[in-house]
């Protein structure tokens, strides 16, 4: 049978159709705009997702035996708010996870309601990105949208309602709308009633690997579809993890796109005690722990297309020759930081430079910045007891093996390269094949279909190097904070 994953990303679909065995057999990708109609704030028209994703489904499933097409899932950008109003019409743009506006509000939830409350209602403390604080801030600066609101969505569950009718999210993706009572995997009531929320207001919960329902009798009619079981799918960190086979007690990926994320799955619930990890509810009906960077692989982006004025990022790669001996060092945050710091004034710094500074010495200093800030983050969770002795590694970032091999000694951990990522979207055709009954668990389908291509081992002799640099980095941002603090 074949499987449709869904990846709702930022600034495009990508949808791909996998049989039961892991084999891809096309994908297709469908570009939607993106709006900034403020400085900081960043919206979409969610009829975009819809209209783009149909445009895509057919184009995947030419030429394919429809009856041979069982389920489809979905990974979606995960944060934005999406309202509708009685009459299932979208009130205003979506904002997105990467929108800025919410300061008074997130400061509110943080330090008027208090962190230690709500963590204890939910897991979590407020980042501007999550959700909650979205909807305070349109219950602040537009009474008027938020006495019209009778639905609240997450971007790939408006999808999922448009093609299915049923008003459902799972619970990966709510744990990140500051709602969830995520060790209970119910909504809080305590939080609902802090932002004026109705509970008849929120989805339904399902286990992202739960059928929600079919696809609607005229969307199946209009692609030439039969019968299609949807899943009600997941965060896009969470489906990229089971795409990777993240999944069960102890286990990690680290993801180096436009954010950087480390994420390590677990059977038990556990919140850090400065919330500088993100406490949510896995796609396989668990629990992980997540830290979130906001620039990883932009920042090698950045640097190579807006200040080197370069396409061709392996080249400068070359001139790399002598890790653990670059005396510059860059902290990467371009747009803010929000694992383990929360902090949005943070910004990029490059620190160290003299007169024998190369080119190639501050390249390397941005793909090891990225890298000492992921290894920030993983100290977080040693600090509850989680040893790793091994990490998956995805997204555009890992696709270079120096980068890779940073990673792997500044961790000092194994580092598997699967042989077939395709991030969410792989995930998401995942999920819909347990839904279906093709595996009986998330745990059983990522060991059937996730291969290892490659491991890179940490050098001793390296890794030693690098801990004596990682312990210099870490001086860099609280030096820096008050300076911070002062320019934003």
């Amino acid at each position: 049978m074949l499987y449709i994953g869904v990846d709702l990303g930022t600034s495009a679909v990508k949808l791909l159709l996998m049989d039961e065995k892991g084999v891809i057999h096309k994908v297709v990708t469908k570009e939607y705009p993106l709006s900034f109609p403020h400085p900081g704030w960043s919206e979409q028209d969610p009829e975009d997702w819809y209209d783009r994703t149909m445009e895509g489904l057919k184009e995947l499933i030419a030429g394919e035996d429809a009856a041979r097409i069982a389920g489809m899932s979905f990974g979606g950008q995960m944060h934005g708010l999406v309202i509708l109003d009685a009459d299932d019409r979208v009130i205003r743009p979506a904002i997105l996870w990467n929108d800025g506006r919410t300061t008074k509000e997130t400061d509110y939830l943080n330090n008027t309601i208090g962190r230690d409350r709500l963590s204890g209602y939910t897991a979590n403390i407020a980042f501007a990105g999550f959700t909650a604080p979205k909807i305070l801030w349109v219950k602040n600066n537009e009474p008027e949208n938020f006495a019209r609101i009778r639905k609240i969505m997450l971007p790939k569950d408006y999808l999922c309602y448009r093609l299915t009718g049923v008003f459902s999210t799972d619970l990966s993706d709510a744990s990140g709308m500051l709602l969830l009572d995520v060790k209970n995997r119910t909504w809080s009531q305590e939080m609902l009633d802090i932002c004026g929320v109705k509970k008849e207001q929120l989805p339904r919960l399902f286990e992202s690997y739960e059928k929600v329902g079919t696809l609607k009798p005229e969307i199946a009619e209009a692609l030439g579809l039969g019968s299609v079981t949807v899943a009600a799918g997941a965060g896009d960190n969470a489906a990229a993890a089971v795409g990777t086979g993240t999944v069960g007690d102890n286990m990690c990926n680290i993801s180096l796109g436009t954010s950087g994320t480390i994420f390590i799955s677990s059977e038990q619930f556990r919140v850090d005690s400065h919330n500088a990890l993100h406490s949510f509810d896995h796609a396989d009906g668990h629990y992980h722990l997540m830290g979130c960077m906001l620039s990883a692989a932009s920042c090698n982006k950045w640097w190579m297309d807006d200040i080197l004025k370069t396409k061709d990022y392996a080249q400068e790669q070359k001139a790399i020759e002598k890790l653990g001996e670059n005396h510059v060092f860059f902290l990467p945050y371009l747009m803010g930081e929000r694992s383990p710091w929360n902090d949005p004034g943070a910004r990029a710094t490059f620190t160290g430079m003299t007169m024998d500074t190369t080119r190639a010495d501050m390249t390397q200093a941005v793909l090891e910045g990225v890298a000492f800030a992921t290894r920030d983050m993983y100290e977080v969770a040693r600090s509850l007891g989680i040893r790793l002795e091994r990490t998956k590694i995805c997204g555009g970032g890992a696709k270079s093996p120096l980068w890779r091999k940073m990673i792997a000694n500044i961790l000092n951990i194994r580092v598997d390269v699967p042989a077939n990522e395709q991030g969410p979207g792989m995930g998401g055709a995942m999920l819909a094949m347990v839904a279906c009954g093709e595996y009986a668990s998330v745990e059983e389908a990522a060991a059937a279909i996730v291969r290892v291509e490659r491991t890179e081992e940490p050098d001793p002799e390296l890794s030693a190097k690098y801990e004596e640099k990682y312990r210099q980095f870490r001086l860099l941002y609280p030096a820096m904070k008050p300076v911070f603090d002062k320019l934003s």
